[in-house]
């Protein structure tokens, strides 16, 4: 008959430390588990700091609710979010729901603080900030689903709410310019240049007057830039140096306009006037009949 062998004593002992092992990692789980929560459902609640004021001492802090005191004194109530440490704000980071909100936003200039409200974390955010940090520029809507850090579901909830200005082309200066697609610090200080020669460009196509700004650079740019009205040319008080300094004009047909405007009865002078007497050359025609004229009876008012 075999003799029950009995387990050995190295091996009970390595058991029951398997066993405590367990337990600890089983109870270290719920510990952590307890703490986030904690920690959680106290990151909408501020604290509540008590100040007591003796009797007849004034209170210097604003923003405090008072109540009486016993004995005499007074008890005022701050409340505020006091500041988290650093190990908690990585567990509101890491656990926390993420509250998401829709609103209209630009993201060439939202704060890290709203975008973590439309629902990214810090860590995106900031991610995001780095990026216009260092030249980054969103000219389109759908450049900012581009960003890795961007997904395309939370790009699809946003996108209705992304707002990118478009670029002025009679207010911007050559620095805004610059932040058009193949516009380098030449050509924006041309842009500048000639919007100054024209009096204000009338309409936008007038930038493919430049040299060299041809089509496809226009048809690149077309959909990021407006054009509001300048002010009207004042043609019907301008000297003929003037008249000579715009593009469509130049120095034999200012001298020509001005002959037009002295035989000309006020009112009856216009745009198309002077080009039907044949004093703008064919070629510039079509844009100088576009542009913004004042009126032959006032410089400031434009022309119908």
């Amino acid at each position: 008959m075999d003799r029950q062998k009995k387990p050995k004593t190295s091996f009970v002992i390595g058991a029951i430390a398997l066993l405590f092992l367990i337990i600890g990692y089983e109870t270290a789980l719920f510990v952590h588990k307890a703490a986030v929560e904690r920690i959680v459902s106290l990151q909408e609640k501020p604290d509540t700091v008590y100040v007591v004021v003796k009797e007849g001492t004034s209170l210097e802090m604003t923003g405090l609710s008072s109540r009486p005191g016993p004995s005499g004194t007074r008890r005022d109530t701050l409340r505020a979010r006091a500041g988290r440490s650093e190990a908690a704000e990585k567990v509101l980071e890491k656990y926390a729901p993420r509250k998401t909100e829709e609103f209209i936003f630009n993201p060439n200039t939202v704060s890290i603080e709203d975008l973590q409200r439309l629902g990214f974390s810090k860590k995106q955010a900031e991610s995001i900030d780095n990026y216009r940090k260092k030249g980054g520029v969103f000219r389109r809507r759908e450049d900012f689903a581009k960003s890795y850090v961007v997904t395309d579901s939370v790009y699809e909830r946003l996108a209705p709410y992304i707002s990118i200005p478009k670029l002025d082309i009679n207010k911007a200066d050559s620095a805004a310019f610059t932040t058009l697609p193949g516009i380098g610090k030449y050509f924006a200080g041309k842009m500048v240049e000639y919007r100054s020669r024209l009096g204000g460009y009338s309409f936008p196509e007038q930038l493919m007057d430049i040299y060299r700004f041809d089509r496809e650079k226009y048809d690149g740019l077309r959909d990021l830039i407006i054009c509001s009205r300048p002010s009207p040319f004042p043609i019907w008080t301008a000297s003929e140096a003037e008249l000579a300094a715009h593009p469509y004009i130049g120095r034999a047909a200012a001298h020509a306009i001005i002959i037009y405007r002295d035989n000309t009865p006020p009112g009856e002078r216009s745009a198309e006037g002077i080009i039907k007497a044949g004093i703008i050359a064919e070629e510039y025609a079509g844009r100088f009949n576009k542009c913004v004229f004042a009126t032959d009876r006032s410089q400031s008012s434009p022309e119908e």
